[in-house]
C-alpha cells in the first residue's frame, strides 16, 4: 500500500504466479492489478482485483480505511482481473453502493449474477460524484477496450483514473530495466491496438483536463513528464511511426530463407539503416514482433510457400496486423519455394486491404537456395528499405 496524494492511496496487488495474461501474453515480470482508495468525507474505492487476490485486497482496504467504512465502489472496467471481487466487497460493506456505467451493470449480472439494483448508481459522460472536497467526474471510454469502460477524473488532486489505458505488463515490485515504454507498447498493441480511433477520442477529452497524475489499472502510477506518455499514446493510436528503422519478420524451414534475411540485415546496416529488428516468428514472442511492426516505419516479410499458401506462423502474424488495423507502412517481400513459389502473392493479398500501405518494387524470389540473382535482389531491396 502506498500514498499517491494526501487522500489517495494504492491498495492493489502484485501477481507473480501468472504465466499468461489473458491466456496469451507472457508476463515474466508478473502483473499488477491496481485498485485505489480516495479518503474524504465519503470514501470511494476505485475497482477491485483478480479473483485470486480477494483476501489480500480486502486486507489492504481495511488497513487504508483505519476503521472507517467505504461509501462507494467505482467499477470502471468489467474484465474479471478488475471486477472479480465486487461481490466480496459488497458483502463485506453492506452499506456501500456500486458506481458504474449502464453497460457495466448488465455485464455484472452476466458475470456474477447480480446488478445490485437496490445499491447502484449509474453514471455516464459528464456525471459527477461528490465525496467532500474531492469531486469525481466521469468520462465514457467505449471500446478502450471494452464497451462499458469509464474513466474518472478527481478535480481536487487532478488525478485521472484511466482504466486500462496507460497500462503495462509487469508487477510493481519487479525490476523494470527497459523502462515504461517497452512493456506498455506490447500491452497497447496486443490488447488495445485495434481501437485507435476510440483511443484518439478519449485523448481529446483528456486534453481538456488539467492532469497531474495518471492512475491506470495495470502498471505504475504516472506523475512525471506526462507529456511523454500522452505523446506516445497519440502516436500509437494514430498508427504513426514511433522510431525510424526496419523490422524483418521471417520463417525458415531449412535455413535458406533465414540466410536471405541475415544478408538483408547486413546490407541494411551497411547502408546506414538506424535500426534493424529481426524476428523469427516460429521462435520469438509473437506480441513482441507485432509491437515491432507498429513501432517502426518499414517492414520486410520473408517466408516459404507452404501448401500453396504461406508458413503458418507468418499467416498468424499477418492476421494480427490486419486485425489491429496496420497502416501507413512500407513493406518488402521475400518468398521461397522449390517448385511453385506463391508466398509473395499470398502475403500481398492479405495486406492489400490495409490503408496507406506501399510495397517495395523489389520482391526477392528464392527457388530453394539463395542464388547470385537473389543476392542482387537483396541488395536492391536493402537500398529501397534503408
Amino acid at each position: 500500500m502506498s500514498s499517491i496524494t494526501k487522500d489517495i492511496r494504492w491498495v492493489g496487488v502484485n501477481d507473480h504466479d501468472l504465466d499468461l495474461f489473458e491466456g496469451q501474453y507472457i508476463v515474466p515480470e508478473g502483473m499488477a492489478y491496481n485498485s485505489y482508495i480516495i479518503l474524504d468525507e465519503k470514501i470511494a474505492v476505485m475497482d477491485s482485483v483478480d479473483r485470486h487476490f480477494g483476501k489480500e485486497w480486502l486486507e489492504n482496504l481495511e488497513t487504508a480505511l483505519e476503521g472507517r467504512k467505504p461509501d462507494y465502489l467505482i467499477v470502471q472496467h468489467m474484465e474479471p482481473d478488475h471486477s472479480a471481487n465486487i461481490a466480496a466487497f459488497m458483502d463485506a460493506y453492506p452499506e456501500a453502493r456500486v458506481v458504474a456505467s449502464a453497460k457495466a451493470f448488465t455485464m455484472m449480472k452476466n458475470f456474477y449474477g447480480s446488478d445490485y439494483a437496490d445499491r447502484r448508481i449509474t453514471v455516464g459522460e459528464g456525471d459527477s460524484l461528490e465525496l467532500g472536497k474531492h469531486v469525481l467526474k466521469f468520462i465514457t471510454a467505449p471500446m478502450v477496450h471494452w464497451p462499458e469502460v469509464i474513466m474518472t477524473y478527481d478535480c481536487a488532486d487532478k488525478v485521472l483514473f484511466s482504466a486500462d489505458a496507460f497500462g503495462k505488463f509487469g508487477a510493481l515490485d519487479a525490476e523494470d530495466e527497459e523502462g515504461w515504454a517497452c512493456e506498455a507498447r506490447r500491452y497497447y498493441f496486443g490488447i488495445v491496438g485495434k481501437y485507435g480511433m476510440q483511443v484518439q477520442a478519449v485523448l481529446k477529452k483528456a486534453a481538456a483536463l488539467d492532469i497531474a497524475v495518471i492512475c491506470p489499472l495495470h502498471g505504475p502510477v504516472l506523475s512525471e513528464d506526462l507529456g511523454y506518455y500522452l505523446d506516445l499514446y497519440k502516436t500509437w493510436s494514430a498508427y504513426g511511426v514511433e522510431s525510424e528503422g526496419v523490422v524483418i519478420c521471417y520463417t525458415s524451414v531449412y535455413g535458406n530463407t533465414e540466410k536471405a534475411v541475415k544478408l538483408l540485415e547486413e546490407k541494411l546496416k551497411e547502408k546506414g539503416c538506424p535500426k534493424v529488428a529481426v524476428n523469427d516468428l516460429a521462435r520469438c514472442d509473437m506480441p513482441e514482433a507485432v509491437e515491432d511492426a507498429f513501432r517502426y516505419g518499414k517492414l520486410v516479410l520473408a517466408t516459404t510457400t507452404y501448401n500453396a499458401e504461406i508458413f503458418p506462423f507468418m499467416k498468424q502474424f499477418i492476421d494480427h496486423l490486419v486485425e489491429r488495423g496496420f497502416r501507413g507502412r512500407k513493406i518488402g517481400l521475400i518468398e521461397n519455394g522449390s517448385w511453385a513459389p506463391t508466398a509473395a502473392k499470398v502475403m500481398k493479398g492479405m495486406l492489400e486491404g490495409l490503408k496507406e500501405i506501399t510495397f517495395a518494387e523489389t520482391t526477392v524470389r528464392i527457388l530453394s537456395a539463395v542464388s547470385e540473382e537473389n543476392q542482387e535482389q537483396i541488395e536492391k531491396l536493402a537500398e529501397e528499405m534503408k
